[in-house]
């Protein structure tokens, strides 16, 4: 049996994963809580009008994806993957203890170290998970999709715990807690990453060692380094239009940390009554269900992905990301319908958002996990953290679009804000359609 069949067959996952499971949550777990509370911190507690708001946050959240680029660059031609990681949680923790302070002027600080910090961090971590397995080993899906469970764990974490101190206790306190969460993780990696990693994620010059030592392994090294083929071009191609494509999704979906985020604070009836006693949930807590969902179904999607990949059955990568584009309209139908059905001065009920939450994960989990996993397995291997960083600048521009967008819902009526965000993603999914033979094509059998 060759090595690529046996790597194939192999079952269970390498240990690695779960450092990295764990080391990603606790910065999720910062980054999300800072999330949930930005645009309700500016406009609540330093009195920015709604635009301003929602446009610095689609400001900030693009530049947290943009950052990967110069991070993953770094990371690969000279600190390596796990020096850029360490790097990435000091600056994230720090910029997390500064955002506490308070104040314009340490917003903007604290927005400096964090998407510097997230540079470093992002691409790099989620490069090594890739590097755990071999190119067509059935594992890496499945791999994928448990590591984004350790995302969305720290998110559900992230608006339980920091939302609620922020909004109920003092928002430097939110921030702080945030901070606490990087050091977390970052203390979890340094404790396992030898153990661990079997040597994933070191420096390049580390591989140029190793290499001139084992002559054996002389003619891969040459081979890194020589020029693209034809189908590593195309293969990277296929990396770019689908991170194109992407934008479609993640410029809907990334309403919930703004627009979302102000219409649970402002449009969503929040209060419990039980035998006399009311409370009212923080609007924070609503971002818990979409990580929840994940937490949930997770593992069901990625043992579906197994099970219909040994029958033959599993979908292209163009086919899931249209599923994901489906499920994400029909997310905003939801919203809606409910929309037309309000009168002046009415709130939603709250299921509504969370039906509507529910299905925004299903597509997630359609399209997130299996972006990234995609990404680690077309990307020649000199190349993976700097893709990776491609990946991350359609989110950024993603990010900017949705913040832009996310103005409107001060203004527009929610009727007309919400069916164009069921317009963008069925759009996005005809044009998809269209390119999908072409795509599959470029792939040269990687599935």
């Amino acid at each position: 049996m060759s090595s690529q069949s046996a790597a194939a067959v192999k079952r269970g996952q390498p240990a690695g994963l779960y450092l990295l499971f764990a080391t990603e949550m606790w910065e999720r777990f910062s980054y999300y809580s800072l999330r949930g509370l930005f645009v309700l911190y500016l406009t609540k507690a330093l009195a920015f009008d709604v635009p301003r708001a929602t446009n610095l946050y689609g400001t900030f959240t693009s530049l947290i994806y943009l950052s990967p680029l110069l991070g993953g660059y770094i990371a690969d031609r000279w600190m390596g993957k796990r020096a850029s990681i360490i790097l990435g949680g000091i600056l994230i923790a720090l910029g997390q203890f500064v955002m506490g302070m308070g104040g314009e002027g340490a917003v903007y600080f604290a927005m400096g170290f964090i998407i510097m910090g997230n540079g470093f961090f992002k691409p790099n971590i989620s490069s090594i998970v890739g590097d755990l397995y071999e190119q067509n080993d059935i594992r890496r899906d499945a791999g994928f999709t448990l590591f984004y469970m350790g995302i969305n764990l720290g998110s559900f974490l992230a608006n339980l715990i920091a939302g609620t101190i922020g909004e109920k206790v003092g928002w430097k306190y939110g921030f702080w807690t945030a901070g606490i969460g990087m050091i977390i993780g970052l203390a979890v990696f340094l404790w396992g990453k030898d153990k661990f990693l079997d040597g994933k994620g070191k420096a390049p010059s580390f591989y140029r060692k190793q290499a001139a030592e084992l002559a054996k392994e002389e003619h891969k090294e040459v081979k890194k380094d020589g020029p693209l083929t034809k189908d590593e071009k195309q293969r990277i191609a296929v990396i770019f239009i689908m991170a194109f494509f992407s934008i479609f999704f993640w410029s809907v979906f990334e309403q919930k940390g703004a627009a979302l985020n102000l219409f649970a604070a402002d449009h969503l009836n929040r209060t419990i009554s039980i035998f006399g006693w009311s409370w009212e949930i923080p609007a924070t807590w609503f971002q818990s269900f979409n990580p929840l969902f994940i937490i949930l179904f997770a593992p069901l999607v990625s043992k579906m992905w197994i099970d219909l990949g040994k029958r033959g059955k599993e979908p292209s990568l163009p086919g899931k990301f249209m599923w994901a584009f489906w499920l994400i309209a029909a997310g905003y139908v939801v919203l809606l319908l409910a929309a037309m059905q309000l009168g002046p001065g009415v709130k939603m009920g709250m299921m509504w958002l969370i039906m509507a939450y529910f299905l925004f994960t299903m597509g997630e989990l359609c399209l997130s996990p299996v972006g990234l996993s995609m990404v680690t397995k077309l990307s020649p291997a000199k190349f993976i953290s700097l893709l990776m960083g491609i990946w991350f600048f359609a989110n950024a521009a993603a990010n900017k679009v949705a913040g832009f967008y996310s103005g409107f819902i001060a203004t527009w009526p929610l009727e007309k804000f919400f069916t164009w965000l069921v317009v963008a993603p069925l759009a996005g999914s005809i044009l998809l359609f269209l390119l999908k033979k072409h795509i599959n094509k470029w792939m040269h059998g990687v599935k």
